[in-house]
């Protein structure tokens, strides 16, 4: 989880001497562990065209996009190294005494590239140049990582649900759908190399980009994901990455958003679905309502030519759903007391007639009221559960039958409102930074099956609230051109919540005259579960969870070129935060079964809503689990050796 960040102060520590020796010291020392880059190199040999290396060459690299440009010299094996450097367009030009120069067009740089190129000059005078503009491709030869990189073109070329690219990456080598229905299936989580989707580890322009939490409430194992038109490209590494990823087993997802550079350019677009796209499911008697609004913009462009540059983007997606149920609700003789439909199978769907018995008489005595059977006299009912019972919705499907016999559209609003910014300052060759600012804000409101009051819906029932943000600041310092220092800090943050319906309401309990119901302050009301054994459907909440993350890392990589080396060290130091709260049942729970108004072991007995209303619980209980509020350091060195054994040949340890 690296990061771009850098003060005065922290740049003149940086810096200095011995902080550079010591990262040297610990580097030759120390085991490989992580750090996320999102930057590349540029590598190659000068020749002439018989081959011959032409050393101290000397060679020129430009960014066709911003104008930077970098100058070095070809070692004594005409090997040159440029890194690192931003993903991007460039060119490479050489020039040697009594050779024309060369110039090499239109090549790109991926994240965590090392593209190789080759520079060969012809016999001629100094001023003249031999441009190329069109070769070969070229072959990765310079590191052993296994995985694919997507570009931009790719991303909004694949037609993508809801726009979310991470989907991309179930396409390459390697990688699978994770298995079952687990909370990240419907965000793109993967699989890969066997490893459960936990164990991929996610960056966004260079640092983490991770849930570090125990639950996952936000629905994936990342944070933050920008728009597909906001990213210039993801690199999926599956094995053999650098020692800079030991994050985890799993893959390394390192995506980079586009950056601003000296032509002004952006999108904006639109997607839409609605009900009138859409056939009426089997099981709803009418079209369940279906809107989707998914919309935004992009806009890069300079602030000053070839110094400054902006990048933003901005997405939102509206979706409003009806979701077709199927319930059971009581009918309203049963809101009543009077449980005769229950003698009469064509109602129930049972294979016989259901027979109630007087509560506590243990099938001795049958249920009557003055000569009708299966029904409460008036002074049997508990008031407190009639008016819960009166609260549910009326049956409105099938033909009068005790089952299923409700059938609604609930309405369900998902609200995602995200944003990036981005500023890249090319200070002078020896100096660029960049710094970039993301957040993103979820909201998900759920119609409640019974209604405002009694809820009847699941865990989390009425609310899900995902708010995050990801921070980056980076400067890269080239002290001489074999010496070159980048220092980083990120910040990954987030608060994801499931709450309960009237969460906020602590009184609702009361005034529905429930006793004995804790009062645990704002954010933990709304109502106790009550559950009837399936019979009709639960009433009340099924429980709460809050989870929260604050991850800070400060990042510093050093690389030295000796010879035909590239070395490269790195140190990550990386504070790890997060609270959780469970609350699976801390207003107590309800259980009414088919015991008190039933015939013990004799089946085609009894009722839970009877039972319900003639005051006579099965079981209860309440559960709570203690607030957790972890921190953790991550601490970690490595080393890496990319050793140029040949022209096209490159040796990696680390």
């Amino acid at each position: 989880m690296p990061s771009n960040r850098v003060n005065k102060a922290q740049v003149r520590i940086v810096r200095s001497s011995w902080l550079t020796v010591f990262l040297w010291m610990i580097g030759f020392v120390a085991p490989a562990a992580r750090a996320q880059v999102d930057q590349g190199a540029i590598t190659g040999v000068v020749q002439d065209q018989s081959g011959a290396v032409l050393p101290q060459a000397k060679v020129t690299l430009t960014n066709t996009d911003t104008g930077l440009v970098l100058e070095r010299k070809a070692n004594d094996s005409g090997v040159f190294v440029f890194s690192p450097i931003k993903i991007g367009n460039y060119k490479v030009g050489a020039g040697a005494p009594g050779f024309q120069s060369t110039v090499r067009e239109k090549l790109h740089l991926d994240i965590q590239q090392r593209l190789n190129v080759v520079l060969a000059l012809q016999p001629g005078e100094v001023s003249e140049t031999v441009t190329v503009s069109s070769d070969a491709p070229l072959l990765e030869t310079q590191t052993s990582s296994v995985g694919q990189v997507v570009s931009t073109e790719t991303i909004n070329n694949t037609p993508l649900n809801g726009r979310n690219w991470v989907y991309i990456a179930q396409l390459t080598s390697g990688v699978a759908p994770p298995n079952g229905n687990t909370r990240g299936s419907g965000t793109g989580d993967f699989v890969a190399n066997g490893q459960r989707a936990e164990q991929n580890n996610f960056i966004l322009d260079g640092v983490d980009n991770n849930t570090n939490l125990v639950d996952f409430l936000n629905g994936s194992s990342f944070v933050m994901r920008p728009p597909p038109d906001a990213l210039a490209e993801f690199n999926l590494q599956t094995s053999n990455y650098s020692a800079e990823f030991g994050h985890s087993a799993g893959a390394v997802m390192n995506a980079s958003i586009k950056s601003g550079t000296n032509r002004i350019h952006g999108s904006v677009w639109e997607y839409l679905r609605n009900t009138n796209l859409d056939a009426r499911n089997w099981n709803a008697q009418t079209t369940p309502p279906f809107h989707q609004n998914q919309f935004g913009a992009t806009f890069g462009f300079p602030i000053l030519k070839n110094k400054l540059f902006y990048f933003g983007d901005t997405e939102v997606n509206r979706i409003s759903i009806g979701q077709t149920n199927i319930l059971t609700v009581p009918t309203a003789l049963m809101k009543q007391g009077d449980f005769s439909e229950l003698l009469n199978p064509s109602l129930t769907g049972s294979a016989q007639p259901i027979q109630l018995y007087q509560p506590n008489s243990g099938g001795a005595q049958t249920l009557t009221c003055n000569g009708r059977n299966n029904v409460f006299c008036p002074g049997q009912i508990n008031s407190v559960a009639q008016h819960i019972l009166s609260l549910y919705p009326a049956p409105n499907a099938n033909n009068g039958k005790t089952f299923n016999n409700l059938v609604e559209n609930v309405g369900r609003h998902d609200n995602t409102f995200q944003w990036d910014q981005r500023l890249d300052w090319n200070i002078s060759q020896k100096d660029q930074a960049y710094a970039r600012y993301s957040y993103m804000h979820q909201i998900i409101t759920n119609a409640l099956p019974l209604g405002p009051v009694l809820d009847g819906s699941g865990f989390g029932g009425e609310r899900d609230t995902n708010l995050a943000e990801n921070f980056i600041l980076s400067e890269t310092h080239i002290f001489t051109p074999t010496l070159t220092n980048e220092f980083r800090f990120g910040y990954n943050w987030g608060v994801f919540k499931y709450l309960q319906p009237n969460a906020n309401n602590t009184g609702l309990a009361a005034s529905l005259g429930l006793g004995g119901v804790p009062n645990l302050g704002p954010g933990q009301g709304g109502l106790p579960l009550g559950y009837f054994n399936g019979v009709i459907q639960q009433w009340g909440s099924v429980g709460t969870q809050n989870e929260a993350q604050n991850t800070y890392q400060i990042l510093d990589n050093v690389t030295k070129v000796m010879g035909n080396h590239s070395i490269k060290v790195g140190v990550s130091f990386q504070n790890i935060r997060f609270f959780d709260r469970y609350a699976p049942a801390s207003l107590g729970q309800y259980f009414y079964n088919p015991v008190y108004t039933g015939s013990p072991g004799v089946s085609f007995t009894g009722s839970a809503v009877a039972d319900f209303l003639a005051n006579q619980m099965n079981t209860a209980d309440i559960a709570n689990a203690p607030d957790v509020n972890h921190q953790q350091w991550y601490d970690s060195v490595y080393v890496q050796d990319d050793w140029k054994l040949a022209r096209n040949l490159t040796s990696t340890s680390g």
